[in-house]
């Protein structure tokens, strides 16, 4: 075995062979090795100019739970140009189970990679990792264990996104309870989260419905876990964390430099796909939502790139052709926007009122302290920048504080919601802001008909960690409700400063210093 020491310090002795392998016709090269012929899990890594992180993302594969022989381990190498095959040869000199598949040719996307080791596989389960990332110690087991335990073809775990300072849960509609062999469509977000972390596929599944990924510069996962989902009868869930993406500022991607309006392009042709797959129009509403409204509304118009630009007809011109695609539809499109103010803007743009659509996205990006109001149906209204009949635009849950006293070693708290879902407000939640895998779960209590009330110990305050924390109502299941509050409220407990203070949008959290 490999000790810790030799795994970084590692000279890549022999990669002088580099450049005389034998590619076969599809243009690739597999380094013949001698690991167990019946895994249980493939773990697929595409490679492209990662010597800097490799490492790190190897040792987690290797450092499993369940036993590193049971994982056949394809690295393929898309012809990274700086030591990565140097480095992937070195642990596969050391680990049998360790396949090196080095491509002649760079194919400028993992798709291609990806779809090589779906061919490859010889465990019973496939699951993907960017060699920039890392998983969780008991990532593989947790979700092979879950597999073989329901039957399923997939299953999908908690991914953490590791920034500078801060660890935030991505995609937390996946991971926010355990499921054992639910419809994929119960879960409303599914498809908002479509990357290949934290997720387990049966391998004769991905092959029997011809799973693969397109030849893109981006999106491809998005159309890969689209078809993975449409095709799923059942998955399952966990809340174990699985994954960790690796968002350090230092870290760049293909990603970044592929322009708004080629992402666009690519997110267009998923959506032509997911249209002529003719899907039952329930799944074809909810994997079409996400890309009309988060691809081609959100990441086109409501950033800073969209305001800054002095060629905002580029973003029309664009936007016209999305909505081209929506001509044929058997629904109006907009009508499952998470985001009632995004069907303001189609209308908008369907008017030709480029102004207002301008107006509306400084209102939603600079205006932090937006009115909302409770109008005479007794349901939230943002205010909009704009004249009737676009002045108003539905919120779906408001919550705002009401009063709060501290009495019998407690703080209560008192806040009135507004809004569609009362009756599936499950709990108040505090989280720490820099660490997100840090959060005390408190129950909640509807003593009105849009009063709630919490009990917090103050003795459960004094022992937060010392940070900033953020505080929320979580309701179906995962989804979140901040409280509008405009009041401070300091206090000391327990040798603890408590100090509940508002944001800078008027949402309520807590330093405990």
């Amino acid at each position: 075995m490999l000790t810790f020491l030799t795994r970084i310090f590692s000279n890549g002795a022999v990669s002088s062979a580099a450049d005389s392998y034998t590619y076969n016709q599809e243009g690739y090269y597999v380094h013949p090795t001698n690991g167990n012929p019946n895994p249980k899990v493939t773990v697929i890594m595409p490679v492209y100019n990662a010597e800097k992180t490799l490492r790190k993302t190897i040792d987690s594969v290797i450092d499993q739970t369940i036993d590193f022989d049971e994982i056949e381990f394809l690295i393929i190498d898309d012809k990274s140009t700086d030591d990565s095959r140097s480095i992937i040869l070195d642990y596969a000199n050391a680990y049998p189970n360790i396949v090196p598949v080095f491509f002649k040719n760079n194919n400028g996307s993992p798709a291609k990679p990806r779809n090589t080791g779906i061919e490859l596989a010889k465990g019973e389960y496939t699951m993907f990792i960017d060699s920039d990332d890392w998983l969780s110690p008991n990532g593989i087991e947790a979700l092979y264990k879950l597999l073989e335990k329901t039957g399923d073809p997939y299953a999908i775990g908690s991914t953490i996104k590791v920034e500078d300072n801060k660890l935030v849960v991505t995609g937390e509609y996946n991971s926010c309870e355990y499921r054992e062999s639910i419809n994929p469509c119960s879960i409303p977000h599914i498809f908002q989260h479509l990357g290949p972390t934290a997720r387990m596929m049966r391998t004769q599944f991905l092959r029997d419905h011809n799973c693969r990924f397109p030849d893109m510069k981006f999106a491809e996962d998005k159309q890969f876990f689209i078809d993975v989902l449409t095709n799923c009868p059942s998955i399952s869930t966990t809340k174990d964390v699985i994954y960790y993406v690796n968002r350090f500022k230092d870290n760049k991607s293909l990603v970044s430099t592929t322009t708004i309006f080629e992402k666009t392009d690519t997110n267009l042709a998923v959506i032509r796909h997911v249209i002529q797959k003719e899907l039952p129009e329930e799944i074809e509403r909810m994997a079409l939502n996400r890309l009309y409204e988060f691809d081609c509304i959100t990441r086109l118009f409501n950033r800073h790139h969209f305001l800054r630009s002095i060629r905002k007809d580029k973003y029309y011109k664009k936007f016209a052709e999305v909505l081209e695609t929506t001509k044929g539809l058997r629904y109006d499109f907009t009508e499952n926007f998470f985001e009632p103010w995004h069907k303001v803007l189609v209308d908008l743009f369907k008017q030709e009122r480029y102004t207002d659509i301008v107006r509306l996205i400084e209102w939603s990006l600079k205006d932090t302290t937006k009115e909302m109001v409770i109008r005479e149906d007794g349901l939230p209204y943002y205010r909009l920048p704009l004249e009737e009949p676009f002045e108003w635009a539905r919120i779906n849950m408001l919550a705002v504080y009401k009063e709060h006293v501290i009495e019998d070693g407690q703080f209560v708290l008192r806040v009135n919601i507004y809004g569609d879902d009362l009756d599936k407000v499950n709990c108040f939640v505090i989280r720490q802001r820099d660490n997100e895998l840090n959060e005390t779960v408190l129950p909640i209590d509807q003593i009105g008909e849009n009063l709630f009330e919490i009990k917090i110990p103050l003795d459960l305050l004094a022992n937060l960690n010392t940070a900033s924390h953020t505080m929320f109502i979580r309701y179906y299941d995962y989804r979140k409700l901040h409280i509008k509050m405009n009041t401070r409220r300091i206090f000391e407990h327990g040798g603890k400063k408590i100090d509940f203070y508002t944001t800078i949008g008027d949402n309520f959290g807590v330093n405990v210093r």
